[in-house]
């Protein structure tokens, strides 16, 4: 792929980009904040806005689409106002869009392949959901090859949650935690650009790191990493009273990603399989 958009230039997207720019890509990206682009194009537009998405560098260009759906409802508005915004001739040779593995719904910890059921009980995960649909349903209508990752928790050093740790916030009892998936933002990067270049048009892929932890866990090992204290545990009645809705939606579903076609398919190698290996090979940025 000659040319690359990245929708929504934020800590992933930014990685995709560096990535890309060393295998000679051309770059645009969008963002509506006006962040910084170093050897690209960077669009100023809000999706939430249709006038502002007119002109876009999108024909013939290879699509990554990582923008979050708005923060209410469950219909996942920015994406129709986006694939409105394409013009008959003008449109792209490839999209990929960042979908949650929320979209599966609590799965009880029992493993779920793509071809699991969507069953989103979240708001989060409805918006996602309907983002995919109409993505797949747009390429089918116009001829565009689409791919659908549905992507677990994403971690790096330097993406780990030390305010909460450094606030003491409390997690659900270890004892208490059912299996959540992750994947290194490093990896994610690496999987997007692979979709793009080697995804299946219509296909969907779980992308995790195929080792599932507890939130616990998660949290634990990363006040381990930056030196701080690992945070108090509470039972399930002390967290409904404490923890944010979303927070709670964390904790309360479960399931466990098969990353086999993601493997396989992609012909991806991940450099970090596992949280161990993602939290060991660099200095934590707050330490």
């Amino acid at each position: 792929m000659e040319h690359l958009f990245i929708i929504g230039f934020g800590y992933v997207g930014q990685r995709i980009a560096t990535l890309a720019k060393e295998d000679g890509v051309r770059i645009d990206a969008l963002n509506r904040k006006g962040t910084s682009m170093e050897g690209g194009e960077l669009n100023t537009a809000d999706l939430d806005d249709p006038a502002s998405l007119a002109g876009l560098p999108v024909p013939g260009a290879g699509i990554i689409y990582l923008a979050p759906p708005p923060g209410g409802g469950n219909h996942e508005t920015r994406m129709r106002n986006f694939l409105a915004s394409i013009h008959p001739g003008g449109e792209p040779a490839k999209l990929v869009y960042l979908s949650t593995s929320a979209v599966y719904g609590d799965c009880q910890g029992e493993v779920v392949t793509e071809e699991s059921p969507a069953q989103p009980q979240t708001s989060r995960g409805k918006r996602r959901l309907d983002g995919e649909e109409q993505a797949l349903s747009w390429g089918r209508a116009h001829g565009v090859p689409v791919v659908v990752l549905r992507v677990g928790a994403i971690y790096a050093p330097d993406r780990l949650p030390f305010t909460q740790l450094q606030n003491q916030l409390p997690v659900l009892r270890e004892d208490l935690c059912r299996p959540t998936n992750r994947i290194h933002a490093e990896d994610l990067a690496r999987i997007c650009l692979a979709a793009l270049e080697r995804g299946t048009d219509g296909a969907i892929y779980n992308v995790s790191d195929g080792h599932p932890t507890t939130m616990a866990d998660y949290f634990n090992r990363a006040a381990d990493f930056l030196g701080l204290p690992r945070p108090p545990q509470v039972d399930w009645d002390e967290a409904r009273k404490i923890m944010t809705p979303l927070m709670l939606t964390y904790f309360s579903e479960a399931r466990i990603l098969d990353n086999s076609r993601m493997l396989r398919e992609l012909g991806v190698t991940l450099r970090y399989p596992d949280l161990a290996s993602g939290l060991s090979k660099a200095q934590p940025e707050h330490r």
